[in-house]
């Protein structure tokens, strides 16, 4: 590197290292000629907070339902969010305050001890649910300040974790949840993981401190090649005399994500990560070593074209005896150079845009010491999800177990609560979260697959073969009424969007069509909707933007195709892209892939031309079925419609009127609202919306004298 670069890294350095009073501006180090730049806020915040121990300490001890906005913001290094129940909300009354705790969970491991006291916490502290993530962890919503402490220490003191789990560190490491023992590319992905999360885990005294007064319990000692790591300098990767010897006091400007995977396995959509490690094995199994991706992440604001989601580049491969110090220099490249000022701006993706990929490698070289070697080549990846029962490799199974939006909850007949209960607590056994939101239980005994079959067979609990295709491939963020960031539903509304989308799809002939639908309230991608093939981004009550063309498995992002549009127009919209889809997709060609390859001007000019459908209508009294326009064809615009907004009789004329047909219903107007409700309703019920009309229709009027 040039004087300029090792100069511009040790103002920053020195920057860094200013006492409080001193510390008004940094450089921001992505520009060519440095310049000082105002820190963001929350830099003063991690500066003051005495590693992470004020002033979460301090309101901790004071009577009161939440937390300042100051304390707030040091919390989530703890692993803790406090929001607001939305639903509660009443004028001139104080927030629903509640706090929402997330495990630090690397590969997605639970043991079958930590479950169950999270089941435990749910019940006693939270709102009887547990919530998998998509980064492999679990998330407790509902807990109060007053019982935050207790369900923290109760998760440590059953081999769990929070801290790291939020906040400006490296968060969860992900690994693929497969528990295969004998294809050691996975063995070695997975322990991995475990490795690179306890080489960047927070070395802090606060947690223990704060949370468990001082008691700083550890399940096992920490492998002697993680500590020596995190200890060695490299050329500047740590701050010497510090608590944090890789972080420093300011830790990193924003989240910093990584996973670990191995060729051909996109299950942790490594392309979204800040850091991707791929596995590389020799012909005989051994580890020889990683290649490495950066830059990759989905967070963007509405209306700030500067932000935007982004893939991860390749990097480069470094040898199994060089992976720590290739992530600390990855990691030391961010904490130095990353934009402070604009939190908008602080993750890798962006200085690796502004820099370049080559300036950006260079850069870590320098940390690293010496040059990465070339990217060796991969097989092309596949998205998977290891659901159903499947052999571990070992003699034993595992089951992965769809959970839809991973909220594990009782309901009515669906009753995933109690089972996981129940056969955790029965067979003692580990469990995998996936990063689809999804479970995998493992280590069974094959003489005990019929008897957890038959408690989820019992428990309302689908197995893979029933699920909707749909419903599979697809993941919602928790949303309203609890994310302070959400303007949309996301959760509480993807069922029912499902199913109109199934409905759709059934209607234009492509019954068993299936791709991969994610939905969020808010743009910060926390359900990766820009890498899927049908994106649904909140942006605003009620609306949506709209994104497609990603690639089913995940290697391309989608992109904005309706930057605003209200979910009751949600059939309108998608009706004639689905039918262009039929019409012209390439044999065995994905949603995805016709959405990209055909590109978004002959798709708009085949939908501002299309005219809605008329589907079969069934006819009960005379058991046949005629063609007839539907309901929906019925539907006037809004902004066209010149008749009331009511539902009226189409006028007929006296032939008509005189020559009544066989078998002829007569066209009715219908308020597109009313109708949505009915297309709705028709889902949930399953009925015909034709049967609902003529079943409301004779509920409500008068019968025919003869």
């Amino acid at each position: 590197m040039g004087d300029e670069s090792k100069v511009s890294r040790l103002v920053a350095h020195s920057c860094l290292n200013l006492p409080p009073h001193d510390r008004s501006a940094m450089v921001l180090s992505s520009t060519p000629n440095p310049t000082t730049r105002k820190l963001s806020k929350v830099e003063g915040l991690k500066d003051r907070s005495d590693f992470l121990r004020e002033p979460v300490a301090s309101e901790l001890l004071l009577d009161t339902t939440h937390f300042t906005e100051d304390a707030i913001q040091i919390l989530k290094f703890h692993g803790s969010y406090q929001q607001d129940n939305r639903d509660n909300r009443a004028k001139g009354q104080e927030k629903d305050y509640q706090m929402m705790l997330r495990t630090r969970s690397p590969g997605g491991f639970i043991p079958p001890q930590l479950y169950l006291a999270l089941d435990d916490i749910a019940n006693e502290y939270g709102n009887q649910t547990i919530r998998a993530t998509t980064r492999q962890g679990f998330q407790l919503h509902g807990i109060l300040k007053q019982n935050l402490k207790a369900a923290i220490a109760a998760i440590v003191r059953n081999l769990g974790n929070t801290l790291g789990a939020c906040g400006d560190v490296n968060r969860n490491v992900m690994a693929p949840p497969a528990p295969f023992k004998n294809r050691p590319e996975y063995q070695f992905a997975y322990e991995y993981s475990h490795k690179i999360a306890d080489l960047l885990t927070p070395q802090t005294g606060a947690y223990y401190e704060i949370w468990l007064d001082g008691e700083k319990l550890i399940s096992a000692e920490e492998n002697p090649e993680v500590v020596a790591a995190r200890q060695k300098n490299g050329n500047g990767t740590i701050v010497h005399d510090n608590p944090e010897p890789i972080y420093g006091k300011h830790y990193m400007p924003r989240k910093f994500k990584i996973a670990v995977t191995v060729p051909g396995d996109n299950s942790v959509d490594l392309y979204s990560q800040d850091v991707s490690l791929v596995v590389i094995t020799n012909d005989r199994g051994e580890l020889e070593g990683f290649n490495i991706f950066a830059g990759g992440g989905l967070g963007k604001t509405h209306n700030k074209e500067e932000t935007f989601p982004r893939l991860a580049d390749e990097i480069g491969y470094v040898t199994k005896d060089d992976v720590y110090d290739a992530v600390k220099a990855i990691v030391a490249t961010q904490r130095d150079y990353g934009d402070r000022s604009d939190r908008r701006h602080a993750r890798m993706k962006y200085l690796i845009e502004d820099w370049g990929v080559e300036k950006f490698r260079a850069q870590v070289e320098e940390y690293f010491g010496k040059k990465l070697e070339p990217f060796k080549s991969l097989p092309k990846f596949e998205y998977l999800d290891f659901l159903g029962w499947q052999e571990q490799g070992d003699g034993k199974l595992f089951v992965g177990i769809s959970v839809e939006n991973g909220r594990v909850k009782n309901e009515g007949s669906f009753q995933l609560k109690t089972a996981l209960r129940e056969i955790v607590e029965t067979y003692n056994l580990p469990m995998l979260v996936t990063p689809s939101q999804n479970l995998i239980l493992y280590e069974i005994d094959p003489a005990q697959k019929d008897e957890i079959q038959a408690i989820l067979t019992r428990c309302g609990i689908k197995s893979v073969e029933e699920i909707d295709p749909l419903v599979r491939y697809s993941m919602a963020c928790p949303a309203l009424p609890t994310c302070g960031l959400a303007t949309a539903e996301s959760e509480r509304v993807i069922p029912s969007i499902l199913g109109r989308i199934r409905s759709l799809l059934t209607k234009v002939g492509l019954p068993d069509e299936h791709f991969i639908i994610r939905m969020t309230g808010c743009p910060n991608g926390c359900a990766r909707p820009y890498l899927a093939e049908l994106g649904f981004v909140g942006n605003g009550p009620d609306t949506y933007q709209i994104w497609l063309g990603a690639a089913p498995n995940q290697t391309r992002l989608s992109q904005t195709y309706i930057e605003k549009l209200h979910i009751d127009n949600l059939e309108t919209e998608l009706e004639p892209i689905f039918v262009l889809f039929k019409k012209s997709r390439n044999l065995g060609e994905s949603f995805g892939d016709f959405c990209d390859r055909l590109g978004f001007d002959q798709i708009r000019q085949f939908v501002s031309s299309y005219q809605l459908s008329e589907p079969m209508i069934e006819n009960s009294l005379e058991d046949t079925v005629v063609t007839e326009p539907s309901l929906e064809s019925a539907v006037q615009d809004p902004t066209e419609d010149s008749v009331e907004d009511t539902v009226v009789a189409q006028e007929m004329s006296e032939d008509v009127l005189a020559k009544p047909k066989r078998n002829r219903i007569p066209r009715v107007s219908i308020q597109r609202e009313v109708y949505l409700r009915l297309q709705q309703t028709s889902v949930q019920q399953n009925k015909p919306v034709t049967q609902l009309v003529a079943e409301a229709l004779d509920a409500y009027l008068p019968p025919i004298e003869s």
